[in-house]
């Protein structure tokens, strides 16, 4: 039967893989592999002379750390680190704010001609609440991806230095066969541009606005932890290991990295499997993200939309839409932001049949 303890420890092949119905190469995520790493244990000399106790003993001693279970070196647990310090400020909100100030000092001067679209804006008041289609638990997914591309943009058109590695550089792993064109490396990618990247990846792996959340984190807390800067000729590189990183950590159905390479034209799994293994190493591993850095980030992000003019239509909150606000809400209060997260089969209105509790109108 082989050893129990590699077996045990770091199994190849997924358990869930009767329901996932996967053909073709099985290339797991390298989650378990990393966390395999501290929990092996030496096996004694006389294995090969009383090898049934042995396996017993060892069987009944080895404990499996999952990855979450990891602890963030003391080095890494710095206060000015936002994606750990509640109240240390995102890097890319204080990367926007050159040119937040000129936004605002270009509508103060043109203060007459913006009045009449300001005035337009409904507010809410004591006996009537506007509220939009996005809440911490169920970001508007469009409205994130904007957001989260936006954060993205000022990470590269504010960077110190142009500081990379290898495994991100697309001039070393590009990810189609034709000749990449020298100013799309050379010059800042438009807002638009890494939201049409984005976007396309988040539509065709079927992935929800949290995931885009979370890989922003983990973005910065690459950043904070390696000396590399966001550049244009590794962005994408960089934010594919991210998302790739997010949805192989916090969703129950996560695509295979076979999946993610039929994205591309020039990338295999093997290449795949490297590139979410040096992200995973390059951030210790540390793919922890609590309620409260989550909530941080998107509250953060909803600064940033706003500071440049987005914004999703509004509506009057009735006592239907506050049922579901709290339902809602309920499902995420305790542990992990994800852990309520993966219920994904349950509806709106399946979650207002749940206990119920005071509705928020009287």
């Amino acid at each position: 039967m082989g050893s129990i303890l590699t077996c045990c420890v770091c199994p190849k092949v997924s358990p869930d893989l009767d329901q996932h119905e996967r053909s073709g190469c099985r290339s797991q995520s390298e989650v378990c592999e990393a966390s395999a790493e501290d929990t092996i244990a030496a096996a004694p000399t006389a294995a090969a002379e009383e090898s049934a106790k042995l396996i017993v003993e060892a069987g009944e001693g080895l404990h499996v750390h999952h990855i979450h279970d990891r602890e963030m070196p003391e080095d890494m647990a710095s206060e000015s680190n936002p994606s750990h310090n509640l109240e240390t400020s995102t890097i890319f909100l204080t990367k926007s704010q050159t040119d937040v100030q000129e936004i605002r000092k270009s509508n103060y001067t043109n203060h007459v001609s913006k009045q009449s679209k300001v005035s337009t804006r409904q507010y809410s008041s004591c006996s009537a609440i506007f509220l939009d289609d996005s809440t911490a638990s169920q970001p508007h997914l469009r409205m994130t991806l904007m957001s989260v591309t936006l954060a993205i943009y000022y990470h590269i058109k504010q960077r110190d230095a142009d500081r990379s590695l290898g495994i991100f550089d697309e001039e070393l792993h590009p990810f189609t066969q034709e000749q990449i064109p020298q100013e799309y490396l050379l010059y800042d990618p438009e807002h638009k541009v890494i939201f049409r990247f984005v976007n396309t990846l988040f539509k065709a792996a079927r992935l929800t606005a949290e995931f885009a959340i979370v890989s922003l984190i983990y973005i910065e807390r690459l950043v904070s932890y390696v000396s590399i800067d966001i550049c244009p000729t590794n962005w994408r590189r960089i934010v594919l290991g991210a998302i790739l990183t997010a949805s192989k950590a916090w969703s129950d159905t996560p695509l295979w990295n076979e999946d993610y390479c039929k994205f591309f034209d020039n990338v295999t799994v093997k290449e795949m499997n490297e590139l979410e293994r040096q992200f995973l190493k390059l951030i210790i591993y540390n793919i922890k993200v609590s309620v409260s850095i989550y909530t941080k980030y998107y509250f953060d992000l909803r600064t940033l939309a706003h500071d440049h003019g987005l914004h999703l239509p509004v509506s009057l909150l009735d006592k239907e839409r506050a049922w579901k606000l709290e339902a809602f809400s309920r499902m995420g209060k305790d542990g992990d932001v994800y852990r309520a997260a993966k219920n994904r089969s349950l509806s709106a209105d399946d979650l207002i049949n749940l206990q119920r509790a005071k509705a928020i109108l009287s």
